[in-house]
């Protein structure tokens, strides 16, 4: 791999002691997957944030590497393990807070920008197309290669860090026009009329048909950001999709015609199998929506739905923090804090550490049915919004 004298210099440890290490994490990774150069990065968002995760070790690194670290380029961080402000509320241990402030602390001393959300397009970490990203949670991901048209490998957690204290990261995989080309044409032959839960379905659906190939996915007419946003995670979740495109819909211009011989279709059938096998119609004792975390249109309607309720059952809505600031002073966030909801700021049901405390959650997102199921051993009820409140209100 060819470097430039500046990358070289930052290499032998000019820039200090995490940029050195920074710069031999890039390398490595490079070499491994035949990268010819380095290459600019105008953002990035880092995995890996929840102590629940990263544990003592993972502490230890992040605390080495702020001792000199500085961030180059913008840099928000995907959800913690807990609300970095109401954690008390939501039932996390002073042990465990006090171990997720220290992680916080780190990353803040580094110039990180510690919003902790798994939506940073919501909050101003929002690159144009063509623009060359190192992002890492697996839906932001999906998202901002195939809906904002940006470029990213998916980063694990050091690699992100390494990208965001160099600014660089290597030529490779998603960052290169040859491997954005769509490998299976999806033709989708279903109305789509859930909404949220039916986008979810469809990412289940074609994430377990095709696994991380590259589709081109048509008959969709019309799809939200809240939508796209769904989808994106459901996919990168049960497929390992990192870039999808939608005819009609996603910026990246790619033809059927042009795209390989390989077809699959996705019937009505598919959808309403996939949300059964979602659903066991359980017993709940916590209901959760937000993942990936809730955009300011979802909020109104959540208000919308609870005004003059009261909850009987543990209820989560996660958030960015910048967008329930917003709720805040849109009247939002007291009219569903006044039902007894409560608001995850900061974390969300996939990283918080609830194995346990809980038995059964209802959700409208198909990625935290696959990890309430997987990390912590809850039966699961996937319902649409308004149904997820309705279950919040009995007794």
């Amino acid at each position: 791999m060819k470097l430039t004298r500046e990358e070289r210099e930052m290499l032998a440890g000019k820039g200090g002691n995490a940029v050195k290490k920074s710069m031999g994490i890039l390398v490595a990774l490079g070499e491994i997957y035949g990268a010819e150069k380095l290459i600019d990065v105008t953002s990035v968002q880092i995995a890996g944030v929840s102590y629940d995760n990263l544990g003592d070790a993972g502490l230890e690194f992040l605390a080495e590497m702020a001792k000199d670290g500085k961030v180059k380029v913008l840099t928000t961080l995907n959800p913690a393990g807990m609300d970095l402000e109401n954690w008390q509320q939501l039932g996390i241990s002073p042990e465990f807070a006090e171990k997720q402030k220290l992680v916080i602390e780190a990353f803040r001393k580094m110039g990180v920008v510690t919003t902790c959300t798994c939506t940073p397009y919501f909050i101003g970490n929002s690159p144009h197309f063509g623009e060359h990203i190192a992002w890492s949670e697996s839906s932001a991901v999906a998202f901002s290669n195939s809906v904002l048209g940006a470029r990213t490998n998916r980063e694990g957690g050091p690699s992100a860090l390494a990208a965001a204290l160099t600014g660089k990261t290597p030529a490779y995989g998603l960052h290169l026009d040859n491997n954005r080309k769509a490998e299976v044409v999806v033709e989708v032959k279903a109305e789509m009329d859930e909404e949220l839960v039916d986008f979810g379905a469809l990412g289940k659906v074609i994430g377990d048909k095709i696994k991380n190939k590259i589709p081109l996915i048509t008959g969709i007419k019309k799809a939200s950001v809240d939508e796209l946003k769904t989808f994106s995670a459901s996919i990168a979740t049960y497929g390992g999709t990192a870039l999808y495109h939608i005819e009609g819909i996603t910026p990246d211009k790619t033809s059927a015609t042009n795209a390989p011989g390989t077809r699959v279709v996705v019937s009505q059938e598919d959808i309403e199998r996939a949300k059964k096998e979602m659903d066991d119609d359980s017993e709940v004792d916590l209901v959760s929506v937000g993942c990936p975390h809730c955009s300011l249109q979802e909020i109104q309607k959540l208000a919308e739905l609870l005004a003059g309720k009261k909850v009987k059952k543990e209820f989560w809505v996660c958030v960015a923090r910048p967008i329930k600031k917003i709720a805040e002073q849109m009247g939002y966030a007291k009219t569903i804090e006044d039902s007894g909801a409560k608001f995850a700021c900061d974390t969300c049901m996939v990283v918080a550490p609830i194995k346990g405390r809980f038995t059964g959650m209802a959700t409208n997102s198909a990625k935290s049915v696959y990890y309430a199921r997987s990390k912590n051993q809850f039966k699961t009820v996937y319902r649409n919004m308004e149904k997820c409140v309705e279950i919040a209100l009995k007794g």
